[in-house]
C-alpha cells in the first residue's frame, strides 16, 4: 500500500471522534458532591463554560472533579492553564484524595447513569460532523482501524453502537490498558509486524503526540493534531509549521487521505 495512505488508522475519541463536554460536565457534578458531601450548595452552572475551556488541561479522568474543584476554590483559567498539574496535585494532597479512588467514583457514577438513563446519558454526546460517516468508509477498507483513548472501553462501545457503528473489543483501546498511548501504538505495530505497516495517529493533545514523536522506534509514524479537538488556538499556531506533526482540519479529515498532507 502507498505511504500515502494508512495500513493503520489510530484515532482518539474525546475530542476526535466524540464532542462530550456537556457529559463531562454533568457528570463531574455529581462526582463532585460525591467526594465533597458535607458542601450542601448547588454547583453554578455558570461555571461550565470555563469548565469546557479548560478541558484541553485534562488527560485522564480523575482530573475532571479536581478541574471543578479548583474553579469553586476561586483559581483562575490564567493560573490554571499554565499550572495545572501542580495545582491538581496541591488539590489532591491538601484534601488527601487518591487518583485512583476519584476515578472509580467518576466511572461508578458513570455506569448507574447509563444503567438508570442510557437515553439521557447518549444524549449528552455530540459526534463531530462527518466524523462517524468517515469511519464507516474506512471500515469498508482494508485499512485496519483501531480507536486509542484514555476513556473506558465499554462507554466508547455504547456510544459508537448508538451511531450504527460496532467494533470489535480488541479495536478500541481504552484506560484499562493502563499503559501511555505511545506504547498502545507500538503493540499495534507488533501485533501488525507480519506484513508492511503505515502507521498514522490522529489525536487532539498535542502533549501525547509529543511523547509518541520522542520514541525511537515510532518514528515513522504520521502524527496529526486535530485543530477540532480540545485544544488551544495558540497550540494550534504552535505546530502550524512543523512537518512531524500536523495540523489536522475536521475537513481534510472528511476527505481522501490524499487531503491530509
Amino acid at each position: 500500500m502507498s505511504n500515502h495512505v494508512p495500513t493503520i488508522l489510530a484515532l482518539d475519541f474525546d475530542g476526535v471522534i466524540c464532542d462530550g463536554l456537556v457529559e463531562y460536565f454533568q457528570t463531574t457534578k455529581r462526582t463532585y458532591h460525591q467526594i465533597w458531601t458535607s458542601e450542601k450548595q448547588t454547583i453554578n452552572e455558570d461555571l461550565a463554560p470555563r469548565f469546557y475551556r479548560l478541558r484541553p488541561v485534562i488527560e485522564t479522568g480523575w482530573e475532571m472533579p479536581i478541574l471543578l474543584r479548583a474553579l469553586i476554590l476561586g483559581f483562575s483559567e490564567e493560573k490554571i492553564f499554565p499550572n495545572w498539574s501542580i495545582i491538581a496535585r496541591k488539590i489532591l494532597e491538601s484534601e488527601r484524595l487518591d487518583p485512583k479512588e476519584v476515578s472509580q467514583k467518576l466511572d461508578r457514577i458513570r455506569d448507574e447513569w447509563i444503567e438508570s438513563d442510557l437515553e439521557g446519558w447518549l444524549a449528552l454526546h455530540r459526534f463531530y460532523p462527518g466524523v462517524i460517516d468517515r469511519i464507516a468508509c474506512i471500515l469498508d477498507s482494508s485499512i485496519k482501524f483501531y480507536i486509542v483513548t484514555t476513556k473506558e472501553s465499554r462507554f466508547v462501545k455504547k456510544l459508537l453502537q448508538q451511531q450504527g457503528i460496532d467494533l470489535p473489543e480488541k479495536t478500541i483501546l481504552g484506560k484499562e490498558y493502563k499503559c501511555p498511548k505511545y506504547e498502545i501504538l507500538r503493540q499495534l505495530l507488533e501485533i501488525n509486524s507480519a506484513s508492511p505497516v503505515n502507521l498514522w495517529f490522529v489525536e487532539d493533545r498535542l502533549e501525547a503526540l509529543e511523547l509518541v514523536r520522542q520514541q525511537s522506534d515510532l518514528q515513522k509514524a504520521k502524527l496529526y493534531l486535530a485543530d477540532w479537538g480540545y485544544n488551544t488556538q495558540q497550540t494550534r499556531e504552535s505546530i502550524r509549521d512543523r512537518q512531524d506533526i500536523k495540523l489536522l482540519s475536521l475537513a481534510q479529515f472528511s476527505q481522501d487521505f490524499s487531503a491530509w498532507y
